[in-house]
């Protein structure tokens, strides 16, 4: 059975982003499993990408980009909670991938982070009301990051072992539900 290929999707175009520090941290237990992982930061987006244009004609970078979606087994999707809601850059950037081909039949996990209390859980169920509705496989298993700022140390690892325990569970969870879905 060959093995899955994870894209962790940080889900901001913020730079330094609490998003891709949780990324790079999820990346790390990814490697840990079966599955191979790789980030995609929203960084990434070519200015182009911007334009009234690019509805019509992709960017050459947001094709490669569009590749390396429809080319994993699942996707990872850590996304922060900005004004009650995730980044318009990450709805943006779902708007720019082909439909229905990049979310059809395809796993998603979700992994959110904020300053506030709640650890995004406002953006994590509207993204999973965006990927149902372009009939993703929603991993059951979220992971909420309240007071990310308090958890996070200054070289980007974390504070608390129990998250990294709960981070290091979703990732072998979603690698073994997306090798599962894939093979179906």
């Amino acid at each position: 059975m060959p093995e899955a290929t994870i894209l962790i999707i940080s889900g901001t175009n913020r730079p330094d982003s609490n998003a891709m520090k949780i990324a790079r941290i999820i990346e790390g237990h990814y490697a840990k499993t079966a599955a191979k992982a790789s980030i995609l930061s929203l960084t990434e987006l070519p200015a182009e990408v911007f334009t009234g244009a690019a509805y019509a004609t992709k960017p050459a970078k947001m094709v490669e980009i569009q590749t390396r979606v429809l080319a994993a087994t699942g996707l990872h999707v850590v996304t922060p909670e900005y004004n009650g809601s995730f980044p318009g850059v990450l709805k943006y950037f779902i708007d720019m991938l082909k439909f229905p081909e990049s979310f059809e039949g395809k796993p998603v996990a979700f992994t959110g982070e904020a300053a506030g209390v709640w650890g995004a859980l406002r953006s994590i169920e509207q993204l999973m009301h965006i990927f149902s509705y372009r009939n993703a496989h929603i991993f059951p298993e979220r992971v909420f990051i309240p007071q990310v700022n308090n958890v996070l140390n200054a070289d980007g690892s974390l504070k608390e072992a129990g998250l990294n325990d709960r981070l290091a569970k979703q990732a072998a969870g979603f690698a073994g539900f997306a090798q599962h879905i894939s093979i179906r």
